[in-house]
């Protein structure tokens, strides 16, 4: 008797398929479309097309909303090439299950539990009843603030570049900030510039800056914000995690650049090159300064900056503000030796703390690992290496000026680390995972001396 395989594909899907899975395959199947589609000889000027090497980093960075670059992207690709690159960075940004399923609403097509749960731990909604509609607050709002910022750049763009060209890139730097993506078109004026040529320029900073916030607090945050208005009490913990920890890690590195790393700056620019300095790290990739020729102090506060990230469920990678976090309130519970962790006055649950301690113990045994080997394959300083190693992990961007110069096995390595970035490291393991194991018993506990 045959079998019908269309039967048994469906089943074996419905058997393993799970929801971390979707995510994962998702991903991949967007950056090896891209990969390919970059390949094409009409993507690139001079119509000879890239080694396939080159293109799949390229789709990779955009993707996983990067912005690390073996090309300059306004002089190397064609219009077709940075349609690629920022139709990539936009479904990157969004999720790719979170935009496939707004195309499937779109066509009145009805979506399963599998695609709902899919959503739900893509942007880490709290609950699946109104994932939908929460799906359409994002796509809505995603358009309208990126809509916004491209009106703010234009007059900046169009007074350099004209009329056509200037609402190009407006819109295309826009979409790169929100979706804390890092790529650029500035290229035109000096390859591999980003924004140095403007550091002291008001309204882009600001503009940019405000793009890369929204986009890496997440809409989970903005939507609890709307729907509660003046009420903080009511916020949920995390949105006042993340709102804390933001305005933070903003300040506390900006005091830095700002009376330290850019001291011999003054007025306007001095203001501009350190609240941006402090900004872009988490995770967006744009440059008002030369990082070339920071301190090894100012790096430093940037790796830490790039591997904390932003929040859950945004457009930012890294470990996550909420992760550090709570690190930080289970280290400040545990010295005061008191029996629960609590923030906001609410408790924090182990399985939380096990999460944050696994992600931070997972980045990083990798930020290390991986430092070593493009340190000692490249023959870099070790501080040059965990840098760009750091952006990669982070899918920030920045970049020192060596990720032209990197043999196929570093690019390698930063495509893995680009993909475990945007993936994040609890939703590659659930997705690797066979089973869920389930403690039938406990072994006998014994006392391990520790610090």
């Amino acid at each position: 008797m045959i079998k019908n395989p269309m039967i048994n594909i469906r089943v074996f899907l419905q058997d393993h398929l799970t929801s971390f899975r979707m995510i994962l395959l998702s991903f991949v199947f967007l950056i090896l479309t891209g990969a390919v589609l970059l390949c094409l000889p009409f993507a690139s000027k001079g119509g000879e097309g890239v080694p396939f090497l080159n293109a799949l980093f390229t789709s990779t960075s955009a993707a996983c909303v990067t912005g690390l670059v073996v090309y300059d992207t306004a002089t190397k690709w064609t219009l077709f090439g940075k349609i690629v690159i920022i139709v990539l960075i936009q479904i990157g940004g969004l999720g790719v299950v979170t935009a496939a399923m707004a195309i499937f609403t779109l066509t009145g097509k009805k979506i399963g539990l599998l695609p709902r749960i899919a959503i739900q731990d893509a942007v880490s909604a709290p609950q699946i009843g109104s994932i939908l509609t929460f799906m359409k607050f994002l796509i809505a709002g995603t358009f309208c603030i990126e809509a916004v910022g491209a009106l703010c750049l234009l007059p900046f763009f169009v007074g350099r570049f004209g009329l056509p060209m200037g609402l190009g890139y407006a819109v295309f730097h826009s979409v790169s900030a929100f979706c804390n993506a890092g790529f650029d078109l500035m290229g035109v004026q000096e390859p591999f510039s980003s924004l140095t040529s403007c550091p002291a320029d008001i309204s882009v900073n600001l503009t940019i800056m405000l793009l890369i916030i929204l986009g890496g607090a997440g809409f989970l945050t903005w939507n609890d914000v709307l729907q509660q208005k003046r009420h903080i009490r009511k916020l949920r913990l995390q949105t006042k995690i993340i709102l804390a920890s933001t305005a933070l890690l903003i300040l506390l590195p900006f005091l830095y650049f700002f009376f330290i790393e850019f001291r011999s700056f003054s007025g306007t620019e001095r203001l501009m090159l350190s609240l941006f300095q402090s900004v872009t790290p988490r995770t967006a990739g744009f440059n008002t300064f030369d990082y070339g020729k920071m301190s090894e102090s100012g790096w430093l506060i940037t790796i830490l900056l790039m591997m904390i990230g932003g929040a859950p469920g945004s457009t930012a990678g890294g470990m996550k503000v909420t992760t550090m976090a709570v690190l930080f309130v289970s280290a400040k519970a545990y010295l005061r030796r008191k029996h629960e962790v609590d923030c906001f006055r609410r408790r924090i649950d182990t399985d939380v703390i096990h999460n944050a301690i696994a992600l931070l113990t997972l980045y990083m045994g990798l930020l290390l690992a991986g430092t070593m080997i493009v340190a000692n394959i490249e023959g870099l300083p070790v501080m040059v290496s965990m840098f760009e190693c750091a952006s990669a992990l982070g899918t920030v961007g920045l970049t020192t000026g060596i990720t032209t110069s990197l043999s196929a096995v570093s690019r390698i390595l930063l495509i893995c680390f680009m993909f475990f970035g945007r993936i994040g490291g609890l939703t590659l393991g659930y997705a690797l995972a066979s089973t869920v194991r389930k403690n039938t018993g406990r072994l006998p506990a014994e006392n391990v001396s520790v610090g």
